[in-house]
């Protein structure tokens, strides 16, 4: 015959037919109004210091981030002012070709002329200040000493060399220079275009700063 239950009590699960109302082991935890929940470790709820603190580190972040870019835009006009005060230089390799022979013979014929006139100037300069210096009456005297003959008409240098034939012959001089000077400078530039022909000319480099 089956004995009779207990009672219910409250907060205590009745034991299923069948199973021993004595069990070996820790008592059971009773889960009354907590069936289908689990438990769970609550994280630790942060505080209004907390979100002071972090806001501030925020702010401060920020404000260090702005003077740094501050910093470097303000050092880059000084650097490139730096840079460029530096003088540059700009180098170029050219070859001298070819030669128009045309301008070569009138640039030559210009300039042989003007050393034709200053070879003038600097012949009647010389020869004034050898007159002046009294050299011709010293020569003249030497002559007559050494000659011997007082009564005979006095040597003069004048009559061989004076300055009208000086200064023609100088002219004659300055003249023959331009004609030579105009011709060989004429056939150079010929020469020298066949030789750039030939070998590809001079080179020459040029240099500028900025």
């Amino acid at each position: 015959m089956r004995p009779p239950l207990n009672p219910s009590t409250p907060g205590r699960p009745e034991p299923r037919v069948g199973e021993s109302p004595l069990r070996s082991g820790p008592p059971a935890t009773s889960q009354y109004g907590q069936t289908g929940k689990v438990s769970t470790p609550s994280a630790p709820a942060e505080t209004f210091g907390d979100k002071v603190n972090a806001a501030k580190q925020a702010v401060l972040d920020k404000a260090a981030a702005v003077k740094d870019a501050a910093t470097t835009d303000r050092n880059k006009p000084e650097t490139a002012a730096k840079v460029s005060s530096r003088p540059q230089t700009r180098k170029a390799r050219l070859r001298l070709s070819r030669v128009d022979p045309w301008s070569v013979m009138k640039t030559a014929f210009l300039l042989s002329i003007a050393f034709g006139i200053v070879t003038w100037v600097a012949v009647f300069i010389v020869w004034s200040a050898i007159g002046a210096a009294g050299v011709f009456d010293n020569i003249n005297n030497t002559v007559s000493e050494v000659l011997g003959t007082p009564s005979a008409e006095p040597f003069r240098i004048e009559d061989y060399i004076n300055t009208g034939k000086v200064m023609g012959f100088t002219t004659l001089l300055a003249c023959a220079d331009v004609l030579i000077i105009t011709a060989l400078a004429t056939l150079g530039s010929f020469l020298y275009n066949i030789a750039a022909t030939l070998l590809g000319g001079l080179e020459v480099t040029l240099a500028s700063e900025d």
